[in-house]
């Protein structure tokens, strides 16, 4: 962990807290920054990529940007876990449900990823990874939702490399039970894997692939607060 300032990361040791919730915009981050953190100190802004580290009901916590896309979020959290001792990451990000069970608004925890991604080639596994949340998390998070009365679904994602494509295919993953598209899970999940560390993706719905229904940058930026506050309950 002596390699800080890392490419992407200007912080030095000691800056980031153990447990870092990230989102894709640097602008949600800023958001949350502003309005859970208790004195943030930003220790990033390389590549506009905002970082803060401050204190949530008393306990050191940071937020960060991860881009959009498995490689961007898989290069981020790399660095966290490997170089900046982080210990938990939580993703708060935006999906597109293909479940008739979910609506705009509602939380998905992704228990699970399935994706068309490469990013497992580089382990040569001798097999199929299978990219899934820490439990601990996942179940804490999920009872945070019961307790406060917030509709949620808790199961496999689909994590696509590509946000327009030929060949969508929602359908063959409807079948098998996947509850919404997403850009990020698997890399987050592997890297917490191989490091030995813990991640969980927790999404709103900003859209109904099923019906077209779909929420604006603005309301993706500022309104998703029910996932955030699930995300800080589990600090």
């Amino acid at each position: 962990m002596a390699n800080v300032p890392t490419p992407h990361i200007g912080a030095q040791l000691g800056e980031i807290a153990e447990t870092v919730i990230m989102a894709g915009d640097p602008l949600r981050v800023k958001f949350m920054a502003e309005n859970f953190l208790e004195n943030p100190v930003q220790f990033n802004n390389v590549r506009n990529m905002l970082g803060f580290t401050g204190t949530y009901k008393g306990k050191r916590v940071s937020v960060m940007g991860h881009g959009m896309g498995i490689p961007s979020i898989g290069i981020y959290s790399y660095e966290l876990f490997n170089f900046y001792g982080v210990k938990t990451i939580i993703r708060v990000g935006s999906a597109g449900t293909i479940s008739k069970d979910l609506n705009v608004g509602d939380l998905v925890i992704a228990l699970g990823s399935c994706t068309n991604s490469n990013y497992a080639s580089q382990y040569e596994l001798p097999g199929t990874f299978a990219p899934i949340a820490d439990f601990s998390l996942a179940r804490a998070a999920a009872d945070t939702c019961d307790r406060l009365g917030y509709h949620y679904k808790v199961g496999n994602v689909f994590s696509s490399d590509t946000f327009y494509t030929e060949n969508a295919h929602n359908d063959k993953w409807i079948n098998m039970g996947v509850l919404a598209v997403e850009m990020e899970a698997p890399s987050l999940y592997m890297n917490a894997a191989r490091s030995g560390n813990r991640a969980l993706v927790i999404c709103t719905i900003s859209d109904n692939i099923l019906t077209g229904e779909v929420t604006t940058a603005e309301e993706r930026q500022t309104s998703f607060t029910h996932m955030m506050e699930v995300a800080f309950s589990l600090v």
